[in-house]
């Protein structure tokens, strides 16, 4: 894994990106070493660092044999914070930024992620696409899923209220998030102690944000109409079923996008150790692209 910086276009300071190439033979003494194949951007959810998905952009960098780039969003690691205007512009052009600097034209996106990324499609051009529950709200349908309570509790410092807010929300925690919220709050205390909990509290604040950019970036499908990047929306079997009623309304109106289900997998699928969910995601990026010998599969 390298790890390496790339500077925001607004003045804001960096971004944190760390590479994964697949291994290659070695170089014979005096040949040119070939050129690198384009790479892909990976961009991560809401709450979480890019460390949580090293393990799939490894997995998938093996699969593909090309670089895959995953880089800190604002507000996280040593990349640059949230500036005080921050929205879903803010994102794109970091997107675009990276991408740029690292010779990408292919795009994999989680969650928050994914909203992200296709939004970005429509500025700017993406080779292909393949986005994991994207969190896209069309025609409001997501604005049930905001609660007041989150920023309320976040500015009050009640981190564990926040938490318990944010997981009855969003829905995203798997059985979880159907607990009281006095269940909830006694797991955030408890989580608080790994390093993975603690992490998540602090990341509170931004997971405000981002809801918020969410909802003010409300589209409708027409609005996707003249889309035209190659983009396969995934979601998972287990996942909240607002993500596939996303997907399924805008494959069913958009030609350049495709919808299908994994089975068996949460929310987290990217986050989770095993080869499925990669594979799926490496098969569509590989269509077009020149993998050599390398094989896909699951």
């Amino acid at each position: 894994m390298e790890t390496w910086t790339v500077e925001t276009n607004d003045g804001g300071g960096q971004l944190e990106v760390h590479t994964f190439r697949p291994a290659s033979a070695a170089a014979i003494p005096g040949s040119k070493a070939p050129a690198e194949p384009a790479g892909v951007v990976l961009v991560h959810g809401t709450l979480v660092t890019d460390s949580l998905y090293w393990p799939f952009a490894r997995t998938l960098s093996v699969m593909l044999g090309r670089p895959v780039h995953v880089y800190n969003r604002r507000g996280r690691g040593h990349s640059a914070p949230q500036p005080p205007d921050y929205s879903v512009e803010t994102e794109i052009a970091d997107l675009q930024a990276v991408m740029e600097k690292s010779g990408s034209d292919d795009v994999v996106a989680h969650s928050y992620g994914g909203f992200v990324a296709l939004q970005a499609a429509r500025r700017f051009r993406i080779h292909r696409l393949v986005t994991y529950d994207a969190a896209v709200s069309l025609s409001g349908n997501l604005s049930s899923r905001w609660r007041p309570e989150l920023e309320e509790a976040v500015t009050a410092g009640q981190l564990d209220q926040a938490w318990a807010h944010l997981v009855q929300g969003l829905g995203t925690a798997g059985p979880i998030s159907y607990l009281p919220m006095g269940a909830l709050r006694t797991l955030s205390v408890l989580s608080a102690r790994t390093r993975l909990g603690l992490e998540m509290r602090t990341l509170l604040p931004t997971a405000v944000t981002e809801m918020r950019a969410v909802l003010d970036a409300d589209a409708h499908l027409d609005d996707f109409l003249k889309f035209s990047t190659p983009t396969l929306m995934l979601s998972g079997g287990w996942s909240p079923a607002y993500f596939a009623e996303t997907g399924r309304m805008l494959s069913g109106a958009v030609p350049a996008i495709e919808f299908a289900i994994v089975p068996l997998q949460f929310h987290e699928g990217p986050l989770r150790p095993g080869r499925r969910l990669a594979a799926r995601v490496a098969r569509f990026l590989a269509a077009t692209h020149d993998v050599g010998q390398r094989t896909v599969a699951p």
